[in-house]
């Protein structure tokens, strides 16, 4: 996936002259930077996001169609079966983090649509995960499933509270699973 951008570049996902691209990166509509000893401009791929969503430029150019998924658990097992699940569903862009801090980090530069978020990790519960996501304004539109065989009704309502959209008991149905991640990103479910 690129992340820096050309005002050539820029023009062609915005599908606008790359004159019009200079002037808003010039008076500063559009962030970026100067390629130091040169005239060049360089457009950040969050930069470009923010800039079509500022003036309702479809995303359709910059995204490859896929859904971006996010699977965090400790249990490679669980992980195995995901990907192995998901990644035989063409409208899925897979990666995968084993803790809360992995998870940070994938969070930041896969910039996922959903996260499939395991409750009990060895560093840090879905709470404080879910938490920290919805503290960044830039994680706004992220989605978070809670994944879990270990939890109590009242957990349940807190995780709901704190920021996820859905939960999943383990051991789950992959069909089940498959929907609620169709149904939390608003796209539809294959028939059968």
């Amino acid at each position: 996936m690129k992340d820096l951008f050309t005002t050539g570049e820029a023009a062609e996902v915005c599908k606008v002259s790359q004159q019009t691209i200079i002037r808003c990166f010039d008076s500063g509509r559009l962030e970026g930077f100067r390629v130091p000893g040169s005239r060049f401009r360089r457009i950040p791929r969050a930069s470009l996001v923010r800039f079509m969503k500022d003036n309702a430029i479809p995303m359709e150019a910059l995204e490859s169609g896929k859904k971006k998924v996010l699977i965090v658990d400790d249990d490679a097992e669980i992980i195995e079966l995901m990907v192995d699940v998901l990644g035989r569903n063409d409208r899925f862009e897979i990666r995968t983090a084993a803790s809360g801090y992995e998870a940070g980090i994938q969070t930041q530069q896969f910039k996922p649509d959903v996260i499939l978020l395991d409750y009990m990790l060895p560093d840090v519960n879905g709470n404080v995960v879910c938490h920290t996501i919805r503290q960044n304004p830039e994680f706004e539109d992220i989605k978070i499933i809670i994944v879990s065989g270990v939890i109590k009704q009242d957990e349940i309502d807190q995780l709901l509270k704190s920021g996820a959209q859905d939960f999943i008991r383990k051991p789950f149905d992959i069909k089940e699973l498959v929907d609620r991640i169709c149904s939390v990103l608003l796209i539809a479910q294959e028939a059968g």
